[in-house]
């Protein structure tokens, strides 16, 4: 074991504070990775205030952090993939069973025995996992990804969660040239849907409720954008989406995006209202549209992100903060105070 810089939670109601953590010595398969950036993911803020408690109740201390991009110092004996120097990243995994139908299907994220990269028991020290929030990181060599060199690694870092969030569902229901994509809600996710259906090739219309965000969704690739409070706006476009992505965390009308749908159109959502969302059946019988739920993806679609990522000069559009206005961060994230992400320089930890 080995002693880390990390910034951690001791309580829901505490302000993320630096701290020293104990780190585990790679093991033969493992990749050790100095972090270079992280990216501050609102489930950071949800989890360190332990707002999931009734699903995912916090251990504390939290240390927060899964879009991690880094450097590779170290490895053990027989790790094949990295070499010290490499560029590395680490998503929101970091061990899976490997044996269950859903790793073989290359989708770990769903592993019934899946350990996520913070707050999550922590076979190798019997603790929990600590995040990115930290100035190194230990993980197996599975779940270490190769990082394009042209990409900007603080835009990169975002990708580990925002980009692969929103580009799986785009691959699984066939977002292609010629298709008409919807991407509501223009965030920290809807930003970057906006980004991979235009290189996709799609017709990208954006919804939001704020007439201040068309110029920066055209600026981002899409082709349309629809105020959706505006009744007579939503209307001309009824029937006619192959695919929407909602992005949307907050109480809002499915239906109305329901019935943009053309038949056999998807919704897909990945934001997660706190609350249900009322559903009218009608909507999806009358035109066999379907609704449907995507979290992540898996490794080998992370990977296959990351290259598309690099082939397109894709990254997130980012605030670099220095770690020490990290709690400063998650005041403004709950503004919708950034444009899109925030990703740490963990090179400021340095001066803790």
């Amino acid at each position: 074991m080995y002693n880390a810089k990390a910034y951690s939670a001791a309580g829901a109601t505490s302000p993320l504070s630096s701290t020293s953590i104990a780190r585990r010595d790679p093991t033969e398969h493992d990749v050790q990775i100095e972090i270079l950036f992280c990216g501050v993911c609102h489930s950071d803020l949800h989890q360190v205030r332990n707002e999931w408690s009734g699903v995912m109740p916090t251990v504390y201390p939290c240390v927060p952090g899964h879009e991690i991009v880094g450097r590779v110092t170290r490895v053990g004996s027989a790790v094949t993939k990295f070499r010290a120097g490499d560029l590395a990243a680490v998503g929101c995994m970091v061990d899976s069973d490997g044996t269950c139908p859903e790793c073989k299907a290359g989708l770990e994220q769903f592993c019934p025995n899946l350990t996520l990269t913070y707050n999550f028991p922590d076979k190798h020290t019997g603790k929990v996992t600590y995040g990115g929030y930290s100035d190194s990181i230990v993980v197996d060599q599975r779940f270490v990804l190769r990082v394009p060199s042209n990409l900007d690694l603080a835009g990169t870092a975002p990708l580990l969660c925002a980009g692969i969030t929103t580009y799986s569902p785009m691959r699984h229901w066939g977002v292609s040239k010629g298709k008409k994509v919807g991407v509501v809600g223009l965030g920290g996710l809807g930003h970057m849907a906006v980004k991979f259906a235009h290189a996709l090739g799609a017709h990208v219309v954006v919804f939001s409720t704020s007439p201040s965000k068309k110029d920066d969704a055209l600026r981002l690739g899409a082709d349309e954008v629809v105020i959706s409070r505006d009744a007579g706006e939503m209307s001309k476009h009824a029937g006619s989406f192959d695919f929407i992505l909602d992005a949307v965390s907050a109480d809002h009308d499915i239906n109305a995006y329901i019935g943009l749908l053309r038949r056999d159109g998807n919704l897909t959502l990945v934001g997660a209202p706190e609350k249900p969302l009322a559903l009218s059946a009608f909507g999806l019988i009358m035109g066999r549209r379907s609704l449907s739920g995507s979290i992540i993806g898996g490794i080998a679609e992370t990977q296959e992100m990351l290259d598309f990522c690099g082939q397109h000069k894709i990254t997130s559009d980012v605030e670099v903060i220095p770690i020490q206005k990290v709690n400063e961060a998650y005041d403004r994230l709950l503004k919708s105070d950034v444009k899109y992400r925030f990703s740490i320089d963990m090179a400021s930890l340095k001066s803790e």
